[in-house]
């Protein structure tokens, strides 16, 4: 078996999940390089890794280099990825710099394999919640092409990264023992609240945040279809880990929720829960740390024609994130043996 010289750049939560992942699905690896802003040692998984500072330099004899940006550290691949690409590594970005980039495919393994044959070196990881949502559509989409998507997030704190969770944990704990707290990451307290604004405004799309942008740019582009009617509100909730999605797909021709079931179901990636009577569907408290996306609440929508309503939760650290971009590895390392 080919083995490969793998970097993974950034080691916050979704850098050690890709370290992770690497090790639980028996990655082909020849060697296996930190890279970060600093030199140190880091514990993951009970294994301790050596961490160099990233250079231009870092990339040489590199073979697949897993940039690892989330919301709260991106930059990396826009400071060192293409010059990662000229030295002969693959790169496969999670952050969002290039993902709206022409030379750049956007995949989710499951939904787009084919848009890897065009890719120059560099491919990006879509928006976590963006990626349970088409992981949801596409199936249907096939059967019964899609007229609107009107979708409603529900984002957990690990999505804005390792400070975003601690502060969750320090203002729950000064809430219950009556202590006042003040918020460093987000505009407002989140523990034991929410509020819908997940990135800053948008000024392409006036009264949107970026957020809900991604969700827009990205589902049209992934699924190729530039002129999909999609809207989003995105709410950050006091959920550690998971984002849940409740969806509103009008198809063009009639979609029974039976059907729907059926097909995702026979789905790669997809498990359904829905069993609504015995208090059955996904929650992001029983998703989390599990590598399918969940559905749930399969429904006709009585309002508009042709119409299904969906709940939709996913590991956005895991499927969202880390495991996505290992999956395009697999993906191309699987095509050049054939």
């Amino acid at each position: 078996m080919k083995t490969y010289n793998v970097a993974v750049v950034g080691i916050g939560i979704v850098g050690k999940e890709m370290v992770k992942i690497l090790r639980e699905r028996k990655f082909p690896i020849k060697s296996l390089k930190i890279l970060a802003t600093r030199e140190r040692t880091e514990d993951i998984a009970g294994e301790k890794f050596k961490v160099e500072k990233t250079t231009a330099d870092s990339f040489k004899d590199m073979d697949i280099a897993l940039f690892a940006g989330t919301e709260g550290a991106k930059g990396a691949s826009r400071q060192f990825g293409w010059g990662a690409v000229e030295k002969g590594a693959l790169v496969i970005d999670n952050g969002d710099d290039f993902r709206m980039d022409a030379r750049v495919p956007l995949i989710v393994p499951e939904v787009n394999p084919e848009a890897l044959q065009k890719h120059q070196g560099f491919i990006s990881n879509p928006n976590c919640s963006t990626i349970q949502l088409v992981m949801a559509l596409f199936p249907l989409h096939q059967k019964a092409r899609i007229k609107r998507v009107i979708v409603s997030t529900y984002q957990a704190v690990s999505g804005t990264g390792k400070a975003a969770v601690k502060e969750l944990e320090k203002e729950a704990k000064d809430f219950l023992e009556n202590r006042d707290t003040k918020p460093e990451i987000y505009p407002h307290q989140i523990a034991f609240n929410l509020f819908p604004q997940v990135g800053n405004l948008s000024k392409e799309y006036p009264g949107y945040y970026a957020e809900e942008v991604k969700f827009i740019r990205e589902t049209r582009k992934i699924l190729g279809e530039q002129d999909l009617a999609i809207s989003a509100t995105c709410v950050r909730v006091p959920v550690f880990n998971a984002h849940s999605e409740a969806i509103t797909v009008e198809f063009e021709e009639k979609m029974s929720p039976e059907d729907a079931k059926q097909m995702l179901r026979n789905s790669p990636g997809i498990k359904v829960i829905d069993e609504p009577e015995k208090f059955l569907y996904p929650t992001p408290f029983d998703v989390s740390g599990k590598d399918e996306v969940f559905v749930g609440r399969i429904r006709k929508n009585p309002l508009f024609p042709n119409s299904l309503d969906l709940w939709v939760v996913g590991d956005n650290i895991r499927k969202g994130a880390a495991l996505n971009a290992i999956q395009i590895a697999e993906s191309l390392i699987k095509d050049s043996k054939n």
